[in-house]
């Protein structure tokens, strides 16, 4: 009886060992995506212009982004003109991002569809990825342009603001540079 049990144990072990050493891929279920590269809600945030963490590079190195300068007017204290100006920097950073995402998605449909159909070249897979590539860095051109922009139009003390507001620090000069050598 022990023989059997400590067989028993030993096939367990056995069994065990081999499904832990091919776990299942972390891609189980993106078979079925429409676009393989893509989530649902990365296509929708293209086709609706929404940043995505694209401006990071912008947003954490102290330039402002005109929606969240927009969220935060009240206690920014925008002014009639920095407000308007801030709503027309957004309305032509969205209109930019959406023509563009849409153009995005529609390359990452393309390159889906050679590998569906089998019908992808070294050639093909190049002059894809060329025009992704190139998607992809207008997206992101688009919203670290607002950025830009939006840093014209805030006073130095609005920026600073702005980052103590979004959680990023206070910075003790109020004007949205960090003093050296103090610590």
């Amino acid at each position: 009886m022990r023989s059997v049990a400590l067989f028993s144990t030993s096939l367990l072990f056995l069994f065990s060992g081999l499904a832990s050493a091919n776990p299942p891929s972390p891609y189980v279920g993106q078979e079925t995506r429409a676009i393989k590269a893509l989530s649902a809600q990365e296509v929708q945030d293209y086709l609706e212009g929404k940043g995505m963490g694209l401006a990071k590079a912008a947003e954490l190195n102290r330039y402002p982004g005109p929606a969240h300068a927009l969220e935060l007017a009240v206690p920014l204290d925008l002014t009639i003109e920095q407000k308007a100006r801030t709503q027309e920097l957004f309305k032509r950073m969205q209109e930019k991002a959406i023509t563009l995402g849409r153009l995005l998605v529609d390359e990452e449909v393309n390159l889906d569809r050679l590998f569906a159909t089998r019908t992808v070249t070294p050639e093909t897979l190049r002059a894809a990825l060329e025009r992704i590539g190139k998607v992809q860095s207008q997206v992101r051109e688009a919203h670290l342009e607002a950025h830009l922009a939006q840093t014209e139009i805030l006073s130095p003390a609005q920026t600073a603001k702005y980052v103590e507001l979004r959680g990023y620090g206070a910075h003790p000069t109020g004007n949205g540079e960090r003093q050296h050598g103090r610590h």
